[in-house]
Formats: C-alpha cells, sequence, structure tokens
C-alpha cells in the first residue's frame, strides 16, 4: 500500500499531498485529474509551474550541496542569510529548521520566561503560540481588526498587566500589521515587538520591509510559503549582534565551540539542501511578488460586486498577497460549489486559537473574541500564486459568481 503522502490518480500518474497548516493541498505531476472537466481544473496551488522553470539551477544548485557533503548549515546557508538579511536591509539573519523554531529561539533571546505573558492575535497559525508555549509564557490574546485580520493595536494596550513582557503581532496572510501603534506601545511600557513574519517575505510597513521594526521576527519557509524551501526552514531577522550570535549558538545545541555547552540548546540546524534552494529562489522573490499582486488586484477589479467581503491593503501596507481569503457567511457552501467545479479553495484556520482544545486551560470561551470568531466561520481562501493565469482568475471568479446566481 502506498504512503498516505503519495497516491496514485485515476490515470495513473502519481499525484503528491502536501500538508499545508489546516490546508490539504494536492497536485499531479500533470494536469489536476478531474472525469468531468480536466482542461478548467485550477489547483488551489500549483508549485510544479514555479519549479519547472527553475529546475536545472535547482538542481544545480543541491548537487553542489552534496559534492560539498554540506547537509547540515554549511556554505549554502551561509551565503542565504547573508542574502536574505540583505533582502530584508537587516544586520543578520540566522537560518532555522523551521519557522516555529526561529520564533521560539527569539523568545528565549529575550529573557522571556514561566509565569510570563505574550499579547498576540487568536487568528493565525497555531506556532505562534507554541513558540509562547515552548518557553513557559503564556499567550494573551486580543481581538483582530475586521478589515486586515490582524491584531487590533486598540486592544492590546488594554491587555497589558504587570507580567506583560513582550507584544507579538502575526502580518497574516502577507498583509502587515498595524505597526506604529504597536511600537508606541511597547515603548510606553518597555515591551519588545516580536514580528511573526511567517507569511509576509516582502511586504513593507510605509516603505520598509517587514522584519526589522520589532527586535527580532521569525520568517518561514515551508514550501507553501511565498518564498519556499524543498522541506521545512525558517529564520530569524534582527538587527541585534548580540541575539544573532545567541540565536546561532541554541540554533546548535547551545554550542559555540563544538563539544562546549554554555547553555541548554536545540538541534534547529537548517539543512544545508535547503540553504541552497532558497538561494536560487530568493533571486525571483520580487517577481513572484509582483505576479501575486496582480492575481490579487485582478479578483479586487472582477470580484467587486458580489456578496463576498474582499480582502483590502491598509493605506500604510503593501502585502505580500501569501493568500487571497474572501468572507461570506455561506463560505462551507461556496467551497462545496468551487470543489465540484474543480475550482481550487481552502480553509485556513476555522478554529481560532483560544477555542483550540490545547488552550483550554487558559479559560477562554466562544464570544471572548467576536471578529476572530466570525472571520473564522466565513473565510475562504481562493487560489493565488504566481503562475496563475488570466484564464484561470477568469474561470475561478465565473465560479464564484455562478454560486451567488443560482
Amino acid at each position: 500500500m502506498l504512503p498516505p503522502a503519495l497516491r496514485l490518480s485515476r490515470n495513473g500518474i502519481p499525484r503528491y499531498s502536501v500538508l499545508f497548516p489546516f490546508v490539504l493541498v494536492s497536485y499531479s505531476t500533470g494536469h489536476m485529474t478531474n472525469p468531468n472537466d480536466k482542461a478548467n481544473a485550477v489547483p488551489y496551488l500549483d508549485l510544479p509551474a514555479q519549479m519547472r522553470p527553475l529546475r536545472k539551477e535547482i538542481d544545480a544548485a543541491i548537487a553542489r550541496t552534496l559534492d560539498n557533503c554540506s547537509f547540515c548549515l554549511g556554505p549554502d546557508v551561509v551565503q542565504f542569510e547573508k542574502d536574505f538579511a540583505r533582502y530584508c536591509q537587516a544586520e543578520h539573519c540566522v537560518a532555522f529548521n523551521s519557522g516555529t523554531s526561529a520564533l521560539h529561539i527569539a523568545l528565549m533571546l529575550l529573557n522571556i520566561k514561566p509565569g510570563d505573558e505574550i499579547i498576540t492575535t487568536p487568528c493565525t497559525f497555531v506556532a505562534t503560540s507554541w513558540a509562547i508555549s515552548y518557553v513557559g509564557a503564556t499567550p494573551v490574546y486580543v481581538d483582530i481588526d475586521d478589515a486586515t485580520f490582524n491584531l487590533d493595536p486598540k486592544l492590546a494596550e488594554k491587555a497589558i498587566t504587570p507580567r506583560t513582557k513582550a507584544i507579538m503581532p502575526v502580518h497574516l496572510y502577507g498583509h502587515p500589521a498595524d505597526l506604529e501603534p504597536l511600537l508606541a506601545i511597547g515603548r510606553k511600557h518597555n515591551l519588545p515587538l516580536v514580528e511573526d513574519a511567517a507569511q509576509a517575505h516582502g511586504a513593507t510597513y510605509k516603505g520598509k520591509v517587514v522584519g526589522t521594526f520589532g527586535a527580532v521576527s521569525g520568517f518561514s519557509f515551508y514550501p507553501g510559503k511565498n518564498l519556499g524551501a524543498y522541506g521545512e526552514g525558517g529564520a530569524l531577522v534582527t538587527n541585534n549582534a548580540a541575539y544573532a550570535a545567541r540565536a546561532r549558538a541554541l540554533r546548535e545545541h547551545g554550542s559555540t565551540q563544538r563539544y562546549y555547552h554554555d547553555e541548554v540548546g536545540f538541534n534547529y540546524r537548517m539543512e544545508g539542501i535547503q540553504g541552497a534552494v532558497l538561494g536560487v529562489k530568493l533571486k525571483h522573490l520580487d517577481t513572484w511578488t509582483r505576479e501575486r499582486r496582480r492575481v490579487a488586484h485582478r479578483y479586487n477589479e472582477l470580484l467587486a460586486g458580489t456578496p463576498l467581503q474582499l480582502p483590502k491593503e491598509a493605506s500604510y501596507a503593501e502585502s505580500a498577497w501569501h493568500l487571497y481569503v474572501v468572507r461570506h457567511p455561506q463560505r462551507d457552501e461556496l467551497k462545496k460549489h468551487l470543489e465540484a467545479n474543480q475550482v481550487g479553495c481552502a480553509l485556513h484556520y476555522p478554529l481560532p486559537l483560544h477555542l483550540q482544545k490545547c488552550y483550554a486551560h487558559l479559560g477562554y470561551k466562544e464570544g471572548n473574541f467576536p471578529i476572530s470568531e466570525k472571520a473564522a466561520r466565513e473565510c475562504l481562501s481562493l487560489p493565488i500564486y504566481p503562475e496563475l493565469t488570466e484564464a484561470q482568475i477568469q474561470r475561478v471568479v465565473e465560479m464564484v459568481k455562478g454560486f451567488f446566481g443560482r
């Protein structure tokens, strides 16, 4: 029997299923199989389309890593760290085995300890709160802004207690959080800002790339991200040299000299192959971001006037458009309609973190964060990736309008 990750479609073509947070995205090595309408199928995500034009360069980069036997960290990772720091207009980038690990270490750098509290959002992937839990601290949730899905600065200050030690906004779906008021709150109460930029590679806030506004930030290079590895990967970005030095030690068993360990550390190293792959892909990120913006703007034009609540960019933001998330009370019915017509779509975060079983001990109840809860009930992610064609966009829009025109 084939393992879950490898299945055969009806015509025998291997299908690879990639598990994204709360989303199972499937694609075939050929077209998506559909006994009724293969030609018009629109996959939710098409990673092979991104891979094909880069294949020779990627293969050469991986071959170089193999020839050098630089499997854990190594020269390709070092070069990617330099390049990504430059891309983010930051002083330091430290590569990790995942974005979750990067956020964990970010909080350790700030000496967050058991009993401390971190203000954050319940409307995101759970890894944001995992980092808080890993250091023994408590996530304190505040509701989101209805337009941007991001932590509402007006509510953040009200949640501060004597135990609050940091504020951790998320640039959700690639749209920057409103950072200036959060930074002002941090200065007033002596609280550092930790940016969860896992979905926001290249997004800008008032013209400046996100990830360098706070004391430290964390990025993810999970395969489905705007800048995705061919496996797991992440990075910590900071302008603080001491933080960067300690982060490098903590990711490698707390060691700066082999077999000498100054503190309890972790095996959080990035693999050399991932550094090689990311080094190739980083050169294309700006082009891919422009293409994502093209798709988002076309959706906004073509879906205007429908009953959907469409995503918008705030005046201070230039989104990286990691996701294009629409909202409607009939979300589940719309999802079934799109899938029945071979248009890929996905649910992201259908249960807010404060209602997750793992955080039941925090004592939150349904109704505590009504905007987050309403978003979770109504959100649906439409296909958005650089390779999405105008014909595919038109097909998605046709099916959406067809649902409301029934």
